[in-house]
Parts: structure tokens; sequence; C-alpha cells
């Protein structure tokens, strides 16, 4: 456990989505979560998520982002694009611990997207026997890699957006004694994609990622699509977890101008839902160089990545990240 105790400063958190790159590091002054230094800048529409000009685009521009902003340290815990990371669920198979990697392997292996020998798997067991199967390329990972070497920061994990979500949720909605046994569905709307993840507090229990996200939002008939889409989850996850109950759906840094759409979609779902708002529950330090204001509102026209309707929940939960 690498928390930096002394000095109350987490590491950098670097969320590389598909579309937007956001760095961010956080503080925890005795009193609450902190903003130390954020910052984001969308990628060019004529360059392709994992060329090699996305590879240059993403050193240049995290090292103007940490080099511009006030951020502490070079330590840095980061996540790959949801499209990255093939996520499947299954039950715990029965053998012993010394061959469990082996037999979760080959359960999953003929579901691959990507060649057996290629890919770097992680499991997690959840809850009542179940598995939550986690495997991206070894050539995808070593690209990240190289992206933190060349920016000279010092990669001390590379995690997955399912952990980095519940970070968030636990560390900013989930406070309270009585929400540690409590089950959520999170739903974070990204700009090409909706993730998901269903957990107990910090324990993520099912997970998956939507192609649906806010750039097609407003096309008709899409919520009814995602919402189609959300049932499904809730539905997977009962069919492996059949004595629990889903008690509320938290849509994590909602835009402001989808909060009637997230009320559109609670309601198709019939279920209890609250929007948990990162910027909100944390201070910004002052001074603090970041793209961070919770003052412009989302319709103000400026760039954006000045906006405060960028969603930061996936960067916030990498800082959180303890376990480097």
């Amino acid at each position: 456990m690498f928390c930096f105790l002394k000095n109350h400063t987490y590491p950098i958190g670097v969320d590389i989505g598909d579309d937007t790159l956001k760095v961010v590091q956080l503080a925890n002054n005795r009193k609450g979560v902190s903003l130390i230094a954020a910052g984001s800048e969308n990628r060019p529409a004529d360059i392709k998520p994992g060329s090699a000009n996305w590879q240059r685009w993403a050193v240049e521009a995290i090292s103007k982002l940490t080099a511009n902003g006030k951020f502490r340290g070079r330590n840095v815990v980061a996540a790959m694009p949801a499209s990255d990371v093939f996520i499947d669920h299954i039950k715990m198979p029965k053998t012993n611990d010394d061959k469990l990697q082996d037999a979760i392997f080959s359960k999953i292996k003929q579901k691959l997207p990507i060649e057996p020998e290629d890919a770097m798997i992680k499991y997690i067991p959840t809850e009542q026997d179940n598995v939550l199967v986690i495997a991206t390329e070894r050539k995808i990972i070593d690209r990240h890699l190289a992206i933190y070497e060349k920016a000279q920061l010092a990669i001390k994990s590379i995690s997955v957006w399912p952990a980095a979500l519940t970070n968030s949720y636990a560390s900013f909605f989930g406070r309270r004694k009585a929400d540690t046994e409590v089950i959520v569905m999170l739903t974070c709307i990204e700009d090409n994609c909706t993730n998901v993840v269903i957990c107990r507090h910090k324990n993520p229990l099912f997970a998956r990622s939507i192609p649906i996200g806010a750039k097609q939002l407003e096309a008709d008939g899409i919520v009814t699509r995602l919402v189609l889409e959300l049932a499904s989850c809730r539905q997977h996850f009962g069919s492996m977890h059949r004595r629990a109950q889903i008690e509320r759906l938290i849509f994590l840094s909602a835009r402001a101008e989808h909060k009637d759409i997230c009320g559109t979609i609670a309601k198709q779902l019939e279920m209890p839902a609250q929007i948990g708002d990162c910027l909100a529950a944390i201070e910004i330090a002052s001074p603090c160089n970041s793209d961070v204001d919770r003052r412009v509102p989302a319709s103000a026209g400026t760039a954006p990545q000045k906006q405060g309707q960028v969603n930061w929940a996936t960067a916030f939960g990498l800082s959180l990240q303890c376990e480097v």
C-alpha cells in the first residue's frame, strides 16, 4: 500500500479515452479531497486511436498538461480506453487455487476478440461464486507503458476503468456506513460510450461498456436503445447474482445538458436515481492551475476542455487508487 501518506497527495490519474485525454491529481487535506491540478485535451479528428500518430500525440499532450499544471511528483496511475478492454462474467471454476488462472483462461479463450496467446488476463472474484474477467492485448499494454516512459512519468499501475469508477463512487458518494452493503449501478456517459459498473461499495460485481455516448444521445431513439442496454445489464447481473438487489442508479459526473435524459432513463428503468457530480464533491485548491471550472455552464460555448461538464469520474478514481 503506497498512498503518499506523508503529504496526503495521491498519484496523477491519467484517463486516456478514445476521444479525450484527462490528467488529474487529488490530495487529502484531512478535511476532505481537494483538486491540486487537472487538464484535458481532445484527440485531433485526423488521428486514429491506437496509431503511431496517436501515441506521439498522447506523449506530447501528457507532457504538456503535466508541465503546465501544478502536479506534484511523477507517479502515475493510468487506465486504457474501454474499447481496448475485454470484459466477461463467469462462474468460478471448481479447481485447485494453483490451477485457477488456467481454468478461467480455458473458460473465456473462445470468447476473446484477440488471439489467446496475445492476451493478458486479470480476474476479480465477486460474490456468489462469480468472477469478473478482464483481458487486453499485451502489445496494447506495451504501447501505453511506452507513452509514460517517453513522457518521463513513473507508471505505478495500469488499472481498469471499472475499478476507477468504484473508487470515485466509494470516495464521494458511498461514505456512509450503510453504503458499504448497498449494491448500486454506476453509469458513466462518455463521448462515445457509456460505461456501466454494478458494485457493492468498492467491489465491482459486473461491468460493461455500451457503445452509446453523449455524442449520440440527441438522435431519435438512442435514449431508448441505451435504456434497453442498461436493462440488459441489470438482467444479466440478476441471472448471476440471484440473491442481490440493485438499490439505486447513479449517474457519475453527468453533463448538465443530459440531466433530463438521466431522469428519463431512471423513470423507464423504474429505479431510484441520483446525479453523482464528482466536481461538486471536492474542493478546488486555490490557486489551482487546472482546466476545471465549476462556474462554466455547459452552454457557454467555451472549448470542451475548459468546461465544467467534462467527465472526470474515471480520472478522479485513478488518482484515488492507493494500491500501486
